[in-house]
């Protein structure tokens, strides 16, 4: 099963692309999708939609976990946020993908055992988790979309089990 994580953002969206086989990852891409500060927030979202686009397009994930929204205290930037989110939600409902949404506390209680832990926790355990080719990962927003998309293979609702049984009928 191919999952895609998505960390959504206005300024950067971090995006990570798992394989999920038999209990192991293999990473097939990471990365961000960055749009300038200044440009209108039209054209940014129109530029998270074209990337998001071509980066569905280019990986055929099965699944997207996402993180759900939540407000902090400045709600201008949580708008913004909620349009980003809202178009990359579109690019994958168009391409028919299964999509799931997690909390931060979920995340962090999937991948480290405890929903309060600091993000450098996280991004330790997701490279530890996922091997040396991601050893240089920096972007906090990338380790925040792999770590999505590792929550997303643990929880019982991504359909993994669903995805090898009908292999193995395909099979037999």
């Amino acid at each position: 099963m191919i999952i895609l994580g998505i960390d959504p953002g206005i300024a950067i969206v971090g995006y990570g692309v798992l394989e999920y086989v038999k209990g192991k990852f293999r990473t097939v891409a990471m990365g961000s999708i960055e749009t300038p500060a200044g440009v209108d927030v039209e054209e940014r979202l129109k530029m998270i939609y074209d990337d998001m686009c071509e980066i569905i397009d280019t990986y055929h994930p099965d699944e997207m976990a996402i993180e759900e929204l939540f407000f902090n205290t400045n709600q201008k930037t949580g708008i913004a946020v909620a349009q980003a989110r809202g178009v990359i939600l579109l690019a994958a409902v168009q391409r028919k993908i299964k999509i799931s949404e997690y909390t931060p506390l979920q995340v962090k209680q999937s991948v480290v055992g405890y929903g309060r832990a600091e993000k450098k926790q996280v991004i330790a355990l997701v490279k530890m988790m996922l091997g040396p080719e991601i050893s240089a990962l920096k972007l906090d927003d990338t380790a925040d979309a792999l770590a999505l998309a590792i929550c997303h293979a643990h929880s019982s609702g991504s359909g993994i089990r669903d995805y090898f049984n009908q292999k193995k009928k395909k099979l037999l």
